[in-house]
């Protein structure tokens, strides 16, 4: 009965919101109630923190169903445990060292070191006692933001699969959403000094997607491909996934979410305007994914004499990351021809990093790195506030950024306690040897 009542008292509330919409008019022309900003911001943070959250759902679906079955279990484990870390150690250091100027920060044992110290709201916090009653919660901002910080992780993940130690990982895994990730945002979305030359990435191509791709890179690198990828005489050799079906399932995943990914990007919720936005962003960023996967989809039946699911489902989420640095202002029409263009890219890097004997296991370079590149210089062909040179400048400061940092802490873990398992570890499977278990033991034989 309870509920009930709920829900027709909230029916009354919103019939009557037009006459207090009304009223308030009357009384202070396009005022908006503060309460109402603080409460539809926060919100609009927590919708979009926990649709992004469902991305580590997608990752970790995709690269289930893109590697061997004697592999799952391992790429289950690293998306749960990534997450997980990554949630620690930005809360620790991360959000205070990406916002070093900033009035909000969360109190962490490392928080001291930085300019900014905050706590998140007290219990039953009121207008007076918040940390910023104009605009938004800080713990709904903090858990926003830590889901950007988690997904760059991801990106990793699936690159350097079935041949990386579990740990020397998640240690990479811990520096870089610690210090890499955080450090190179601060100077985009903490107020640093490609903010101030005018440097334009809505969401993320560059600050999250293609600094996955260059740690990716970097550590498919350093590690080497997998045995019996590519074979002395330069033939490449296809290495198929277990479950195309998960990585369908993952796809469709990293897709909703990728609502909350640009759209909670609009970072306001408190005006007809904004909320107009966030409604032109999602409409954005869906043809963009659409027009990616078609492309994709097309050019393999060209290339290929067969549309190749696998490549429709990489262009798809190429399709994603191009239109990420900017959702707001392309015509429908314009997404769509941006995120095409990030489903051609897919087809053909792919190929081009097996010449290059780079092994990216589910393809994650083409689509969050080279993807993201187009999609940060694409910004200049609707944003008539974008310049090309910022824009290509900004890329080049964050990639070798990213490629020095990574490459260092790749090394020295390799040096210290190695980063490959042996080579029976790999030809048997590491969920057997690194885990103990399997994904699918009822496939395994006796």
């Amino acid at each position: 009965m309870t509920r009930y009542i709920k829900l027709a008292l909230g029916a009354a509330a919103l019939t009557a919101l037009p006459q207090l919409g009304m009223a308030q008019e009357a009384e202070t022309p396009s005022a908006v109630p503060t309460d109402s900003v603080f409460i539809f911001n926060s919100l609009l943070f927590l919708i979009g923190g926990f649709l992004v959250f469902f991305m580590a759902a997608g990752f970790a679906m995709l690269e289930s169903g893109l590697v061997r079955g004697k592999n799952v279990t391992m790429q289950l484990t690293k998306n749960i445990s990534l997450f997980s870390l990554a949630a620690i150690f930005y809360w620790l250091i991360g959000y205070n060292l990406m916002y070093p100027l900033g009035d909000w920060a969360i109190e962490g044992v490392f928080s001291g070191l930085f300019p900014s110290w905050g706590v998140l709201e007290p219990v039953g916090v009121t207008a007076a006692a918040a940390d910023d009653y104009s605009y938004a919660a800080t713990s709904s901002d903090f858990i926003f933001q830590l889901m950007f910080c988690a997904a760059t992780a991801s990106i990793v993940s699936g690159t350097v699969a079935e041949r990386i130690k579990l740990w020397p990982f998640l240690i990479f895994t811990i520096i870089l959403t610690a210090v890499i990730y955080p450090l190179q945002a601060s100077w985009s979305w903490g107020g640093g000094f490609l903010s101030e030359m005018g440097f334009s990435d809505f969401a993320g191509s560059t600050i999250v997607h293609s600094v996955g791709g260059w740690a990716a890179l970097t550590g498919a690198i350093i590690l080497g491909p997998r045995i019996g990828k590519y074979s002395k005489d330069g033939k490449v050799n296809p290495i198929p996934g277990s479950n195309l079906a998960l990585a369908t399932l993952g796809t469709f995943i990293l897709w909703l979410g990728w609502f909350g990914f640009n759209g909670g990007s609009q970072l306001a919720m408190g005006s007809v305007g904004d909320v107009a936005d966030v409604g032109r962003i999602f409409s954005n960023t869906n043809t963009a994914a659409a027009g990616g996967a078609v492309a994709a989809l097309i050019l393999t039946q060209v290339v290929y004499k067969k549309p190749d699911l696998t490549m429709t489902l990489n262009g798809a989420l190429a399709g994603l990351v191009s239109i990420t640095a900017e959702p707001l202002t392309p015509s429908l029409g314009a997404a769509t021809l941006i995120g095409a263009v990030g489903g051609v890219i897919v087809v053909f890097t792919v190929p081009l990093l097996d010449k290059l004997k780079i092994d990216d296991v589910v393809g994650a370079i083409p689509v969050h790195l080279f993807a993201g590149i187009w999609g940060t210089i694409a910004v200049v062909l609707t944003n008539g506030n974008a310049n090309i040179g910022t824009q290509i400048l900004s890329i080049l400061i964050v990639g070798a950024f990213t490629v020095v940092a990574s490459a260092v802490v790749w090394f020295i873990i390799k040096a210290a306690i190695g980063l490959r398992v042996d080579e029976e570890t790999e030809i048997n499977g590491l969920d057997m040897a690194e885990l103990g278990m399997e994904a699918y033991p009822e496939f395994s034989k006796v």
